[in-house]
């Protein structure tokens, strides 16, 4: 059955579509309580897809014990009258990369807070046992000011010591701007393999571009593989050296090299300037 000309789908009652990916369509509704929510909701044509249904359900499984306020709060998986929905908190109309987009130099003067707040959202995911292995601009909602980790369709849980070592190839996903190298071959993924895609997202929140762009799939993920790691200063003419050497320490191919967790960045973020000079005044981007 399809969305066109519901009004409702189980207790909650549509208001009107957001946005659509590829696989899903994305509702404002109201529920029960007359509070605001988003819906996931599967296109008519995957609602008998069993891969997309378990990922529905899948990310339900991973963010439903996730509390923190820079995580999107998941409510609920259901299927109701065959229509599979993921229901989540409204946390407004844009993601970072729509802001990056639109009005990237109304939001320069936030970067250092989205940042932090970006950092501490992964902090908590990862201590909860699970990868992102999909950070990037478009994950992150932007919410009256305040930014919130979203999209766990793709998450699986760390390994640790000799488990992750002898855990064998993981299955090739991602996003091919942010995708760290060991992520690109299969390899054995920890939290570092996050700290690379959030450095990538980073580059991009200050120059309003991936670190990486090629004509080609393969010429960009060749590009993470192997090429140099562009600095932050080239373009991004009034950040620090500090900061852009922290950013390149996040994306270098080097496991060992990169800061060994999200809280590690934190640290040293905690405690350098990203600005040389401060930025204008704040937009109205939240």
């Amino acid at each position: 059955m399809s969305t066109s000309g519901r009004t409702h789908i189980g207790a909650y009652r549509l208001v009107r579509q957001i946005r659509s990916g590829q696989s899903c369509h994305v509702w404002l509704a109201i529920n029960s309580a007359n509070d605001r929510v988003a819906l996931k909701i599967l296109k008519d044509e995957y609602r008998k897809n069993r891969d997309k249904i378990n990922q529905l359900r899948h990310e339900y499984n991973v963010g439903r014990d996730l509390d923190h306020p820079n995580v999107i709060r998941v409510i609920e998986f259901s299927v109701v009258e065959k229509i599979p929905f993921l229901a989540t908190e409204y946390c407004g109309l844009q993601n970072v990369k729509q802001v990056i987009q639109e009005r990237f130099e109304r939001f320069i003067p936030r970067i250092p807070d989205a940042v932090g707040q970006s950092a501490r959202g992964l902090i908590h995911l990862h201590s909860q046992g699970w990868l992102h292995r999909d950070v990037k601009p478009d994950n992150f909602m932007l919410d009256d000011g305040n930014l919130k980790l979203l999209d766990f369709s793709l998450a699986i849980k760390a390994k640790r010591g000799l488990s992750r070592l002898l855990g064998g190839r993981s299955k090739v996903q991602g996003t091919r701007s942010y995708m760290s190298p060991e992520q690109i071959r299969g390899g054995p993924l920890d939290v570092r393999s996050d700290v690379y895609s959030f450095g990538c997202t980073v580059f991009e929140m200050l120059t309003g571009r991936p670190p990486f762009t090629a004509e080609s799939a393969d010429e960009l993920l060749t590009k993470h593989l192997r090429a140099s790691v562009p600095s932050l200063l080239v373009t991004a003419k009034n950040v620090t050296e500090e900061f852009a050497d922290l950013v390149a320490r996040m994306m270098t191919k080097d496991v060992q090299a990169r800061p060994q967790s999200m809280e590690d960045f934190l640290v040293e973020f905690d405690h350098l300037q990203v600005f040389l000079k401060p930025p204008g005044p704040v937009g109205n981007d939240g």
